[in-house]
């Protein structure tokens, strides 16, 4: 695609909104079909940045333009749509990361381009007990690891700490010189949202996110995005 005709079959009112896309695809070397389907699948939305404030979401996207660097709030993206798994209404945590690795390429897609899958199971031990990264990925753009826990239904207290401990084994035996810190993330069946505000995850290197196995009615998920977004910049604006 030529970048200089980005902006001309990119047809969104919201100039930021429009100027993330442009960015990203440039970034991601996207084609006219895929930049389409990204829009469609509610990308911008579903990442940390929409929520922001709009001078934010300028700076960012402005240092993706002029120096190429990602940030975590444009890389992480909640919910993730993992529908293409064919997941029956029952299934187990081991059923989930089964039917994600064998359709690895298609979840890479859904996490962003910039991912490589290092391993599944990563066995860690710790003061003679092992225990296992459900999978390790690294992403080449943040220059750094990241490990992902699948969980089944909402978010618990205790995972932050069992989160730690991996990101803090990782961070003594597995970094290398030149990389940044790992982050973690954990995907849920559902977050609930204020043990991770009190928890102060969004300071941590530690995210949260829903994962959808079954998409809803899009026009449905689109209205939920924008309220949830409003309230955020709300709640920043209060902070202020």
């Amino acid at each position: 695609m030529s970048w200089s005709h980005i902006r001309e079959i990119i047809y969104i009112d919201d100039p930021l909104k429009r100027d993330f896309y442009i960015e990203i695809c440039k970034h991601e070397h996207w084609d006219v079909r895929t930049l389409h389907n990204r829009i469609d699948s509610l990308l911008y939305e579903r990442t940390a940045i929409s929520k922001k404030p709009d001078l934010l979401i300028k700076q960012e996207i402005d240092v993706l333009r002029d120096d190429g660097k990602l940030t975590p709030d444009l890389v992480f993206r909640d919910p993730y749509f993992l529908d293409y798994l064919g997941l029956a209404d029952t299934y187990s945590e081991r059923d989930l990361e089964s039917a994600i690795i064998s359709e690895l390429a298609r979840f890479i897609i859904e996490l962003g381009s910039d991912f490589a899958f290092l391993a599944r199971q990563k066995r860690i031990t710790i003061d003679s007990i092992d225990y296992y990264i459900d999978l390790l990925f690294y992403h080449r753009k943040l220059k750094c690891l990241v490990a992902i826990d699948l969980k089944l239904g909402r978010f618990k207290a205790a995972y932050k700490g069992q989160m730690e401990l991996y990101l803090r084994w990782l961070e003594k035996y597995e970094m290398t010189e030149g990389e940044n810190k790992p982050i973690g993330l954990i995907l849920c069946s559902g977050k609930n949202s204020e043990h991770i505000e009190l928890m102060q995850l969004d300071k941590s290197n530690i995210r949260v996110a829903d994962y959808l196995t079954k998409l809803p009615d899009m026009k449905l998920l689109e209205s939920k995005f924008k309220q949830s977004i409003e309230r955020a910049k709300n709640r920043l604006n209060e902070g202020e």
